[in-house]
């Protein structure tokens, strides 16, 4: 028998960050989160929750934990998309189909108890944190603040009435690779007298995050599923940023001294957590400083990128992305990143995709979202 609990308290939210340890214990592409840092992404620490109001569940099987999923509303997405939609997220599980129909039934309770009609998801805990269920790509780990996933997955979640809405994509390249055709640089060329590319000024590092912020409002907001970042949400990824990110891994494009679009290039941080097993005490902080510091990690992630809409649909728009890639090059080769995920894509972003693809990127993973009408 199937039961299904609240996750009411600490204890109950410790056994729900913890299960995937024990599910993916046999995969040797996962990954286990810090539990500090996934305590305080479900906490009211975290900014969205000035936004998001979520539940979580666990199923248990003979007391042992055997499943979970979180439902959430997003006010923000309300306003946009109307006051009827709502997301799950978090779902992770045995091969069982009545675990996953025990937890999307109560989690479809939750979220008809608050008026939705429309669920999406997955989400952890919006669009603009951890999205989409891996169905390609389960033989290599995630990257930073992306997300793993067993094969059997989408499967079940279809079972339960859910279909497919849209995928998204993670791009993988090799530094070596990264090739501009000579059509290309010429591009390049003639646009780099028009635009100046420059690093992150530390000295300003609050008004940067918020140029950032504005620019990737501007640029997404007319994607799939987009929700806007308020200003406290980009003003505490720019604390971790901080001290996660050299300045020279940030760049802003300016036209006539007004910032125009800009790109993030992230250490990749699950190398330098890698065989922790979540924990950071007594001595795993001191791991992660070391490999992030000292020894290195060789790949990374573009997780923050974007150009101002009035921008995109101009000859100057792809260039400026092309510009802003090719500053990255030289800190990767510095610091010895060999690889670079671009993630994540919207499959229907066929001008990034045009662009990455023809600089020597591949899709190697996808992610789907799924949408079910109650």
């Amino acid at each position: 028998m199937i039961c299904i609990e609240k996750v009411m308290d600490k204890r109950a939210l410790k056994a729900f960050i913890a299960f995937p340890s024990s599910l993916y214990h046999d995969d040797p592409n996962w990954i286990d989160p810090l539990y500090l840092e996934r305590a305080e992404h479900l906490s009211n620490k975290n900014p969205s929750a000035e936004h998001i109001e979520w539940q979580a569940w666990v199923a248990k099987k003979e007391d042992k934990v055997v499943g979970r999923i979180t439902a959430q509303i997003d006010s923000l997405h309300r306003e946009l998309y109307g006051e009827d939609t709502g997301h799950f997220g978090t779902i992770d599980a045995i091969d069982d189909p009545e675990v996953f129909s025990a937890l999307f039934t109560a989690a479809e309770d939750w979220l008809i108890s608050k008026g939705a009609k429309k669920i999406t998801g997955p989400f952890s805990l919006n669009i603009n944190q951890e999205s989409g269920l891996l169905i390609e790509g389960f033989d290599t780990p995630p990257s930073a603040l992306m997300t793993h996933g067993k094969p059997y997955y989408a499967a079940h979640v279809e079972r339960q009435g859910y279909a497919k809405r849209i995928d998204l994509l993670a791009y993988w390249m090799r530094r070596t690779d990264l090739h501009f055709s000579s059509s290309l640089t010429r591009l390049m060329d003639q646009v780099r007298g028009k635009v100046t590319i420059r690093r992150l000024d530390r000295k300003r590092f609050s008004e940067e995050m918020q140029i950032l912020r504005q620019i990737f409002n501007s640029g997404w907001q007319n994607n799939w599923g987009f929700v806007p970042f308020t200003e406290h949400e980009f003003a505490t990824m720019g604390d971790q940023l901080k001290y996660l990110v050299p300045d020279d891994m940030i760049h802003i494009a300016e036209i006539d001294s007004v910032p125009c679009a800009f790109i993030v290039g992230l250490p990749n941080i699950n190398e330098a957590i890698a065989g922790l097993r979540g924990r950071l005490f007594p001595f795993g902080w001191a791991k992660v400083l070391w490999r992030l510091k000292v020894g290195g990690v060789r790949t990374a992630r573009v997780p923050l990128m974007g150009v101002r809409l009035e921008y995109q649909f101009s000859r100057m728009g792809p260039v400026i992305a092309l510009l802003l890639i090719e500053a990255l090059r030289d800190p990767f080769a510095k610091r010895n990143i060999d690889a670079l995920e671009m993630s994540w894509i919207l499959e229907t972003n066929s001008g990034m995709r045009t662009i990455l693809e023809r600089i020597g990127a591949i899709a190697y993973k996808r992610y789907g979202l799924y949408e079910k009408q109650l």
